[in-house]
């Protein structure tokens, strides 16, 4: 696995119009790269809508969202007309960015071990570094505080933690 600090593996993939995105197109900016295993399942839908409806407020903080899966193009493409989805969506169908970044791993569901994208969130300082890591990301977590139970999104967690680092 990739640790903070280290160089972000390099990249380019097909979005969701079959225009090629690489990484080094976009140096310069801070990156939020969040790989997810599927499109238009529950929790890959919920993330990909907060990363939309929060999208405005990481381009004021000159970030750009990117989420990766090994589906392709036109898959993203109705994924992205049936949600309205704003965000860039990038095809790894050879799963080269996911063996990249370490997230295509084994996984177990129901008695059952098969490879597959462990849902995985990084943030990419604008010198092409790894400055923040979630593994294994649930998009929202219930917590108890005070008695009450409170909702935390992570689309959340990953603005503010951007928020930090650029006041560094």
């Amino acid at each position: 696995m990739l640790e903070i600090g280290q160089k972000a593996p390099s990249f380019c993939a097909l979005n969701q119009d079959d225009i090629e995105i690489c990484s080094r197109d976009i140096l310069g900016k801070w990156i939020v790269l969040y790989f997810y295993p599927k499109d238009l399942t529950p929790g890959c839908t919920t993330q990909a809508c907060d990363f939309t409806n929060e999208e405005a407020e990481f381009e004021d903080l000159d970030a750009i969202i990117l989420g990766v899966s090994p589906d392709e193009t036109q898959k993203h493409r109705k994924f992205i007309e049936k949600k309205d989805l704003t965000i860039t969506l990038l095809s790894d169908i050879d799963k080269k960015m996911s063996e990249d970044y370490g997230v295509w791993q084994l996984k177990k569901f129901m008695g059952k071990e098969y490879m597959g994208v462990v849902r995985t969130t990084f943030i990419i300082n604008p010198k092409g570094e790894i400055s923040a890591i979630w593994e294994k990301v649930n998009v929202r977590k219930k917590k108890t505080v005070k008695g009450e139970k409170i909702e935390i999104l992570h689309v959340n967690e990953v603005k503010e933690k951007l928020k930090e680092l650029q006041s560094q």
